[in-house]
């Protein structure tokens, strides 16, 4: 089959005409606004060995929360394959048998054959739902490996409980992927292992436990996620999403989105393949749903509702309170989900835009923070590098953080090296704050130490620990 398509697409490629062709596109931009679904490798920062090196520094410490790399789908779309291959048929009837190819911005031939080939892995059934993947695996090896080469001091190449403290949820995709990022670190044959995970995971999963986070209505009647649903812009483009692949009325929103899904996992999961199901949208329409997106996580995760910068008051705490033992474990490492990394950045003022995200400003902020595919994609990470500068006389501790390989830029701080000091200033309300209180008032939960007491008491009980050994 593979030696039939060779032997084919360049005789269709020279038969082509000026429609826009997704496999025939070089650059293919839109698979960078894929959203949460978004492979890592397209999107990651390429300037990281020009902002690591901090002249006259050493780095010490490290703090890591990664979300799990690229991964399967829920059971519900993989229950839709043969809805897909129904779409795949009808799709080619329309413009083989029905002659309803549209007049202008219609499918090249090259993208209607890769349609007219396309096979549901059927090695997928739903009993492997959101399982990781082989390049999920591969992600967070590779940024095991790049982090480490960067940082050859802090990341050493061999497992120490005390030195390294590992971390992850009750999920299969965040177990695989601490093991493949242990690999990355130590080699295959490694003896690294995480902490144990307590019965209510109130660090990594707080939103599990929080009524009032489930509760919050932000893709539901009246929120902007749904009017944004409604917008003439958006069912334009499902109409004319319909018209592109020959149909004479407007599919249904959830084959629409069936098709688009299809094409964002197919892409993720082979980097270096096109998935035939991208060349169904023009880049423009993949941008329109991206903001839907966005708008989704912005409510959902986000700055849309101040509380939601509160949920994850505990892993702050513990991003404060690592950094600031003076002895181990120095590198902390947690492999969980989107909504923790989303709910933290909010948390730490990150990615924030002066304008509020609605259903009605689109079109004024495509330039915006919140772009949840840069910010989010498969294999996301944020990273906080502690350095000493013993040149230094009055803040002598210094911080970089670091966000999907590319060092964040904060106001208050110079060129993304901030000092120590004004981190735990900037943060003081929160490292202050019980989080049982802080905003789930509804559990009781105990926090990680009831504010700066309870940090200055856990590095003097680690200080202690250390000083009788």
């Amino acid at each position: 089959m593979r030696l039939l398509i060779c032997l084919l697409l360049p005789l269709v490629a020279i038969a082509q005409s000026d429609d826009y062709c997704f496999s025939q596109d070089n650059s293919r931009l839109q698979t960078r606004q894929f959203s949460s679904k978004t492979a890592y490798q397209i999107v990651k920062g390429t300037d990281i060995d020009k902002q690591y090196l901090v002249p006259g520094c050493q780095p010490q410490k490290m703090w890591i929360y990664h979300r799990h790399g690229t991964r399967l789908p829920k059971k519900s779309m993989i229950n839709k394959a043969d809805r897909v291959a129904e779409l795949r048929d009808l799709i080619i009837a329309n413009y083989k048998v029905a002659k309803t190819k549209p007049e202008t911005d219609a499918l090249c031939m090259t993208d209607l054959l890769a349609i007219q080939l396309w096979k549901w892995n059927s090695s997928i059934t739903a009993d492997m739902e959101e399982y990781l993947t082989a390049q999920g695996y591969e992600d967070l090896r590779g940024t095991a490996k790049l982090y480490q080469r960067y940082y050859p001091s802090v990341l050493t190449p061999t497992f120490n409980d005390t030195y390294y403290q590992f971390r992850h949820t009750d999920t299969q995709r965040t177990a695989e992927s601490f093991r493949a990022f242990a690999e990355g670190l130590f080699g295959a044959s490694n003896t690294a292992h995480p902490v144990e995970i307590p019965k209510q995971d109130l660090l990594l999963r707080p939103y599990d436990y929080c009524p009032a986070f489930k509760q919050v209505n932000y893709k539901g009647e009246g929120s902007e996620y749904e009017k944004y649903r409604q917008s003439k812009l958006y069912n334009d483009t499902l109409v004319d999403i319909s018209k592109r692949l020959g149909f004479l009325y407007t599919l249904e929103e959830d084959d629409i989105k069936l098709m688009y899904d299809m094409c964002r996992y197919e892409q993720a999961w082979n980097v270096d393949r096109n998935s035939v199901w991208c060349g169904a949208f023009l880049p423009e329409q993949v941008t329109v749903f991206e903001y839907l997106e966005d708008l989704k996580y912005y409510y959902g995760s986000g700055y849309g509702f101040p509380e939601n910068a509160n949920l994850n008051c505990r892993l702050v705490q513990d991003l404060l309170t690592h950094l600031s033992n003076p002895v181990s474990p120095h590198v902390v490492a947690h492999f969980a989900h989107s909504t923790g990394l989303l709910t933290l950045l909010t948390a730490l003022g990150i990615k924030k835009d002066d304008i509020k995200l609605r259903a009605d400003n689109y079109e004024s902020l495509t330039s915006r923070r919140w772009k949840s595919s840069l910010i989010d994609p498969f294999a996301a990470n944020f990273v906080a590098v502690k350095y000493d500068c013993p040149a230094q006389i009055l803040d002598r501790e210094k911080v970089v953080f670091f966000l999907n390989q590319q060092a964040v830029q904060l106001d208050w701080c110079n060129v993304g090296l901030c000092n120590w000091s004004d981190v735990l200033a900037k943060y003081k309300d929160i490292s202050e704050a019980d989080c049982g209180e802080y905003f789930c008032r509804t559990g009781g939960a105990p926090s990680l130490g009831s504010g700066i007491p309870g940090l200055l008491a856990t590095a003097l009980a680690a200080l202690l620990v250390y000083l009788m050994h």
